[in-house]
C-alpha cells in the first residue's frame, strides 16, 4: 500500500526546489519558438481571494502545456500598483500609499508563490515603483511632441465622493464604479489622450487579431463608427450664422419639423433671443448636472427650452424652431441635429412631449403608397400652428390611432419631393449628391469614440510632467529631469483635495525653459496608462535607459496568449492597443497590436451562487483550502468546477472529489513503483494502450481550448480505468501508462506530478518533458464482425467495437432493419448472446 501523500510538504519542498534552481527563469537566447503567456496583473488589494486564483492557477496550466510542447515560454507576473484605494488607505488609516502598497504587494507575492505558478519573478514589476512610472512619464512626453497629448477644458465626470475624474468608462448606470456615487459634470482644464487620431486603426485592426466575437463587438460599439453626411442650416433673418448638422439619414431630411442644439453649444447665445434667456440659463445649469449617461438614457423624459430662433430646411425652404435639449451632447457629432420625429424614437418623443409636428417621410417597403397610418391632429392645434407640417405619419400606432413610436427602419421616402418614391438607401445617396451640389453639405464619417481623459486629482498616481510658466506657458519637464517624484511626506487630509494642490516644494519649481518661477502639474495620471504598455516591460524590465528593451520587445512581442476579465473590453484592451499603435506610428514597435489572442476567464461564484462578498458573508478564503488540501488541489477544483469562461459557485463538497482524484493518482502510480500492481502477465496491454493514446489525444484537445473541466473528467476517467486494470498488465506497459498519466497531470497539478515524476526514477523535473503525443491508429476501437440470426438464421451481420457489451449487441441485433423484417407481428421469446460472435433472436407467431 502506497504511503499516504501530504501535499503541503510536498508542495513546499518543491516550490523551494524551483526558487533555487531557476528552472522557470526565460532567456531569449533559446532556440525554441517564443510564447509570450501573459495573465491581466492583480491590484495590489492585500489578499489574494478566490477569483485571484481562478484567473491564475488554468492560465498558468496552460503556459505549462505549452512549454512541454516545445515553446520557450514567458510567463511573468507584477502588479498594478497605483489608485484611489492606496490613497483612501492613508486618509482611513494614517498609513502613507507606498507604505500600505508594498506591504500588500509582500503580502500577494507570498500568496501567488503558493499557487506553484511558472512565474519568470526575476522580471517582477511594480507600477508605482519610480523606475516604472519613470516611464509613464517618458511616453507622454512623447505623445505630447506629437499632438497626441493635450489640454483641454472640457466637461467632466465628477464623482464628489471619489474627489476625482472619472473617465466615461468609469461611470456605470450613472454612478461611480467604485463607490457608487451619483456623477455630476464640471468643465475642468483636464490632460487628453488623443485616442481618436487612431479610431480607424482601431476599427479595422479588431479583423486581424484572434479576440472572442463579444470584445470586438464591444470595441466596435464603443468606437462607434457612423457613416453620414455634415450639412449647414442657415439661421432664420441671420446671414452670418449658420448651424452644421451631422445625420447618419439624410433620406429623412425633409421631415425635419426642429433643430435642437446641445445646451453647452457655442451658438446658443448667438441665437437666444432675449426673453428666453432666465428659461435658457436655467436649463443649461439643470444639464451641467447631469451626466451623460443619464442625458442618453431612454428612461428618461425628455426636456428642451425652445431659444426663440428659427433655422430653414434646406431641402424645402421650411422654417422650424430651434431648441435646446440635453439628449444631444456637444461632443458627439456637430453638437446640434436635425430632428425628425416621424423617424428617430428620441425626436418622437420630444416632439409629443412639447406639441411639435411629426411628418412621416419614410413609408414602409410592404405598406401601399396609398396608405398612410392614423395620426390627425393632436395637442389641440393644427399642422399649421404647428409649422404647416403634414399630419401623417408612420410608425407603431396605438388604439386610438395615435403613433406611440417612430418608424426607424429603412423603406421608401414619401412627402419628399423629387425623392418620392426611391428606397431609403438611394435616396440617401441622391440627396447627399443634391447637397454637394449645392455646397451646403458633403458626405463624413463620425465616431461615437472621445479622447481618453487621462487628469486625475488624486496623489497616488503618476505625476504629469508639465510646468505652467506665466511667460512660456505650458512647458514639458525635460527628459533628464524625469522622473517626477511624488514627494515621499506629502500629507493627507481628509479635504477631499489632492495633496499635491498644497504641497508647495512639490508645486513651487522653476521653469525648465527660461528658468523663472513656474508651477507644476498638480493631476496625476489615470491608472489605465499603466497598463498600457507594462507588457512591453516585462520584456526586460531592468533596461534603465528606454521604457522598454526593444530589442527583447521584438522577441517577445506581441503577445501570443493574453488572459482576463471581459469587463476590460472597452479600457485597458482599447487602451492598450491604441498606445501600441500610437508606439508603432512613432517607430518604436514593428508591430501594430499588442495582444495576438484574447481569452475570457468567468467569475467565480460564492457557495450561495452569488457574487462574493464581504457583505453577503460568502467570501471563500483560497489559504484554508490551500494549507488543508494543498495548492494543486485547489487548482484543479476551479478548473473542474465549470467552463472556464463561464465560472460558477464553490462547493465544499465538490472540492473534496477533486482531492480523492489526487489521491487516487497518487497511490495508483506509488503501488507501480513499488511492485504492487503488475503482474506482468499482460493480459490488458491493449486496452492499457488504446486508453492512454485516447486520454492523451482528449486531454490535449480540451487544454487548447481552455476546456479544463472535460479535460480533467477524462483525467478521472482514465485513472477509475486503469485502477480497474490494476494487475493485468505487464511492467512495461503499466509503466508507461503511469508517466503518460503524470505527463498528461503535470500542468494542472505541478507539485505532485513532479514528486511523483521523481519517485518514478527521473532525475530531471516533469516540467522540462515532452508532451506526450498520441497514435490515432492506436486510439480507434478494433472491430468484429457479428452474426444477427432470427430462429438460428442469419439474416444480418454487422460490425462492432470488439468490446461491445451484452446490451450493445442486443440492442442493436434488434434495431437492424433487416432483422426487423422478420420480425414483423412475431414475438421475441429470447435472446441469446455468444460474446465476440453472434446474437441469435428466438421469435415465434401467436
Amino acid at each position: 500500500m502506497a504511503e499516504r501523500y501530504e501535499p503541503r510538504q510536498v508542495e513546499r519542498r518543491w516550490q523551494e526546489e524551483w526558487e533555487r534552481s531557476g528552472i522557470y527563469r526565460v532567456d531569449e537566447r533559446s532556440d525554441a519558438p517564443k510564447y509570450y503567456a501573459l495573465n491581466m496583473f492583480p491590484y495590489t488589494s492585500g489578499d489574494l481571494h478566490i477569483g485571484h486564483w481562478y484567473h491564475f492557477g488554468p492560465a498558468d496550466s496552460h503556459a505549462r502545456y505549452k512549454r512541454m510542447r516545445g515553446y520557450n515560454v514567458l510567463e511573468p507576473i507584477g502588479f498594478d500598483a497605483f489608485g484611489l484605494p492606496a490613497e483612501e488607505a492613508a486618509i482611513n488609516h494614517g498609513v502613507h500609499p507606498y507604505v500600505w502598497t508594498m506591504n500588500n504587494i509582500r503580502r500577494m507575492e507570498e500568496q501567488l508563490r503558493t499557487i506553484g505558478a511558472m512565474y519568470d519573478w526575476s522580471r517582477e514589476i511594480a507600477t508605482c515603483a519610480p523606475e516604472y512610472y519613470r516611464w509613464n512619464q517618458w511616453l507622454f512626453l512623447k505623445f505630447f511632441e506629437r499632438g497626441l497629448a493635450y489640454r483641454a477644458k472640457a466637461p467632466a465626470n465628477w464623482c464628489p465622493h471619489c474627489q476625482t475624474v472619472l473617465a466615461n468608462e468609469q461611470v456605470i448606470g450613472g454612478r461611480c464604479e467604485r463607490c457608487d456615487t451619483l456623477v455630476t459634470r464640471r468643465d475642468l482644464e483636464q490632460w487628453f489622450f488623443r485616442i481618436t487620431a487612431f479610431a480607424e486603426q482601431l476599427l479595422d485592426d479588431l479583423d486581424e487579431i484572434d479576440w472572442p466575437e463579444r470584445v470586438k463587438t464591444m470595441q466596435r460599439n464603443w468606437i462607434g463608427k457612423s457613416h453620414g453626411a455634415e450639412f449647414r442650416l442657415k439661421v432664420a433673418g441671420r446671414d452670418d450664422l449658420e448651424i452644421p448638422v451631422f445625420t447618419t439619414r439624410l433620406d429623412t431630411v425633409f421631415g425635419m419639423t426642429y433643430v435642437v442644439l446641445a445646451p453647452e453649444h457655442p451658438l446658443v447665445d448667438e441665437l437666444l433671443a432675449a426673453d428666453r434667456v432666465s428659461d435658457v440659463r436655467e436649463y443649461q445649469e439643470q444639464a451641467r448636472r447631469a451626466t451623460e449617461i443619464e442625458r442618453l438614457s431612454t428612461e428618461r423624459e425628455k426636456t428642451g427650452v425652445f431659444l426663440g430662433a428659427e433655422a430653414v430646411n434646406p431641402a424645402g425652404g421650411e422654417r422650424v424652431p430651434i431648441w435646446i435639449a440635453d439628449y444631444v451632447l456637444a461632443s458627439y457629432g456637430t453638437g446640434a441635429i436635425m430632428a425628425v420625429p416621424a423617424h428617430d424614437q428620441r425626436d418622437f418623443e420630444f416632439a409629443q412631449q412639447f406639441g411639435l409636428p411629426i411628418r412621416a417621410v419614410i413609408r414602409p417597403p410592404d405598406r401601399d403608397a396609398g396608405t398612410r397610418a392614423a395620426g390627425g391632429e393632436r395637442n389641440g392645434t393644427t399642422p399649421a400652428e404647428r409649422g404647416g407640417a403634414s399630419p401623417s405619419t408612420e410608425g407603431t400606432v396605438g388604439s386610438e390611432g395615435v403613433p406611440i413610436a417612430a418608424y426607424v427602419d429603412s423603406g421608401v421616402m414619401v412627402n419628399s419631393g423629387q425623392f418620392d418614391g426611391l428606397p431609403s438607401d438611394v435616396g440617401m445617396e441622391r440627396v447627399a449628391d443634391w447637397f454637394e451640389a449645392l455646397g451646403i453639405g458633403e458626405r463624413t464619417v463620425n465616431y461615437r469614440l472621445r479622447d481618453w481623459l487621462i487628469s486625475r486629482q488624486r496623489y497616488w498616481g503618476t505625476p504629469i510632467p508639465v510646468v505652467y510658466c506665466p511667460t512660456c506657458g505650458i512647458v514639458p519637464v525635460p527628459e533628464d529631469q524625469l522622473p517626477v517624484l511624488l514627494p515621499e511626506d506629502a500629507e493627507f487630509r481628509p479635504t477631499g483635495l489632492s495633496p499635491l494642490t498644497y504641497y508647495e516644494a512639490f508645486v513651487e519649481t522653476t521653469c525648465p525653459r527660461c528658468g523663472g518661477p513656474g508651477r507644476r502639474e498638480t493631476d496625476t495620471m489615470d491608472t489605465f496608462v499603466d497598463s498600457s504598455w507594462y507588457m512591453l516591460r516585462y520584456c526586460n524590465p531592468r533596461v534603465d535607459d528606454a521604457p522598454f528593451d526593444r530589442r527583447a520587445v521584438e522577441h517577445w512581442m506581441p503577445v501570443d496568449q493574453y488572459l482576463g476579465g471581459v469587463e476590460h473590453a472597452v479600457m485597458h484592451l482599447l487602451y492598450a492597443r491604441f498606445f501600441i499603435k500610437a508606439l508603432h506610428d512613432m517607430g518604436l514597435v514593428s508591430f501594430k497590436e499588442p495582444f495576438s489572442r484574447l481569452f475570457n476567464q468567468g467569475i467565480i461564484l460564492g457557495p450561495d451562487g452569488h457574487r462574493m462578498s464581504k457583505s453577503r458573508g460568502n467570501v471563500v478564503n483560497p489559504d484554508d483550502y490551500v494549507q488543508r488540501m494543498g495548492a494543486d488541489t485547489v487548482r484543479c477544483y476551479l478548473m473542474f468546477i465549470a467552463p472556464w469562461d463561464s465560472g460558477g459557485p464553490w462547493s465544499p463538497q465538490g472540492i473534496s472529489g477533486v482531492e480523492a482524484f489526487l489521491h487516487r493518482v497518487w497511490g495508483l502510480v506509488l503501488d507501480g513503483v513499488a511492485g504492487n500492481a503488475p503482474n506482468d502477465h499482460g493480459s490488458a496491454d491493449e486496452r492499457i494502450v488504446r486508453l492512454m493514446h485516447k486520454m492523451s489525444k482528449g486531454v490535449t484537445e480540451d487544454i487548447e481550448r481552455f476546456r479544463f473541466n472535460t479535460m480533467l473528467a477524462k483525467l478521472m476517467e482514465a485513472t477509475n480505468s486503469l485502477v480497474r486494470l490494476r494487475g493485468q498488465a505487464s511492467k512495461r506497459i503499466w509503466r508507461e501508462a503511469s508517466e503518460r498519466l503524470v505527463l498528461l497531470l503535470a500542468p494542472s497539478a505541478p507539485h505532485l506530478t513532479e514528486e511523483l515524476w521523481h519517485r518514478l526514477g527521473h532525475q530531471q523535473s516533469v516540467h522540462l518533458q515532452s508532451w506526450p503525443g498520441y497514435d490515432e491508429a492506436l486510439i480507434a476501437e478494433p472491430m468484429i464482425t457479428l452474426v444477427i440470426q432470427v430462429n438460428s438464421r442469419v439474416r444480418d451481420k454487422l460490425e462492432v467495437p470488439a468490446d461491445i457489451s451484452e446490451e450493445g449487441a442486443r440492442r442493436l441485433a434488434q434495431e437492424s432493419p433487416r432483422v426487423q423484417a422478420h420480425l414483423d407481428g412475431a414475438t421475441v421469446r429470447q435472446v441469446v448472446y455468444v460474446p465476440g460472435r453472434l446474437v441469435n433472436i428466438v421469435a415465434s407467431r401467436a
